[in-house]
């Protein structure tokens, strides 16, 4: 999931996107900045059904040594009823996931950072429960002069040490590659992210090329009209073929929302259609303390 209302708005094409605020942890470690200094971050998202999911994260940053964050991420999918064999209701019961994230970036020089962050999982339903270590690693170039930032990062590398059940799980890798470009003339942010790399499956099957390399594409903007005023797009190629039930003008994997500072407090909103599902609305609050 999306670690913002930001994120969420740009569909997820927030690797190489520079944040001022600790949950850059969650996207690429490698773009916690100084800007981020004790700035805490809180995101909320209400999903469909009676899923629930929450990030919160803060950040420090220390000349002699970098900028260092702590997060934790929170989804609860709600109530379920508990039955026995012959169907009778015999009480309820939970299921949950948690993902408590430490890490830190280092300028290599002033084009040049990398980052590397630490988390520890827990999923649980009932009174059974998962637990897994994990270990995410990004690099980020910026070159001012062209307006561009270029970017690499690996996520979910690790183990799992206990899994629900009879099955083996294994963490689900992902390896991307993003891409940012600010226009001479006009104050529109530019980002492109290729994800699942490591894996390049095109997506459903009966996909033609262009249909191939989309499904491994978030493609987003912003307009950055101030600092206290932005308009942001997206779109996710995957999951609009994953969600969409229409045959023409099915909005699905597409995105939208604004992100508004008012006296030093950041406010952004985010807006992801899941076609005849629903829609997600986001809510992401910044504040320096």
């Amino acid at each position: 999931m999306d670690p913002s209302a930001r994120s969420a708005a740009m569909a997820g094409s927030s690797t190489a996107v520079a944040e001022s605020n600790g949950s850059a942890l969650f996207s690429n470690p490698a773009l916690l900045t100084p800007l981020a200094d004790r700035r805490l971050a809180f995101s909320y998202l209400n999903h469909v059904s009676d899923i629930n999911a929450g990030w919160l994260s803060y950040a420090r940053h220390l000349d002699s040594l970098g900028t260092f964050a702590v997060g934790l991420r929170y989804l609860s999918f709600g109530s379920f009823d508990e039955r026995n064999d012959q169907g009778e209701k015999t009480g309820t019961f939970g299921a949950s996931d948690m993902t408590l994230s430490v890490g830190g970036s280092r300028a290599w020089n002033k084009s040049w950072a990398y980052g590397a962050s630490v988390n520890i999982s827990r999923s649980s339903i009932a009174s059974n429960s998962a637990a897994a270590a994990s270990f995410d690693a990004g690099l980020t170039y910026n070159n001012p002069e062209a307006r561009s930032s270029f970017s690499a990062s690996a996520h979910n590398l690790g183990v799992v040490f206990s899994s629900i059940g009879n099955r083996s799980d294994s963490l689900p890798m992902d390896v991307r590659l993003g891409f940012t470009q600010k226009l001479a003339y006009l104050p529109l942010l530019i980002s492109i992210t290729g994800y699942r790399l490591q894996k390049l499956d095109g997506g459903e099957k009966g996909n033609g090329s262009l249909g191939s390399v989309l499904n491994h594409l978030k493609i987003a903007g912003e307009f950055q009209f101030s600092k206290a005023f932005q308009v942001r797009f997206g779109y996710d190629h995957r999951r609009h073929q994953d969600l969409k039930v229409k045959t023409r003008l099915d909005m699905a994997g597409f995105s939208t929302g604004v992100g508004i500072v008012i006296a030093q407090i950041g406010f952004d909103y985010s807006f992801n259609s899941w076609s005849s599902l629903g829609s997600l609305h986001r809510l992401s609050i910044v504040s320096k303390l």
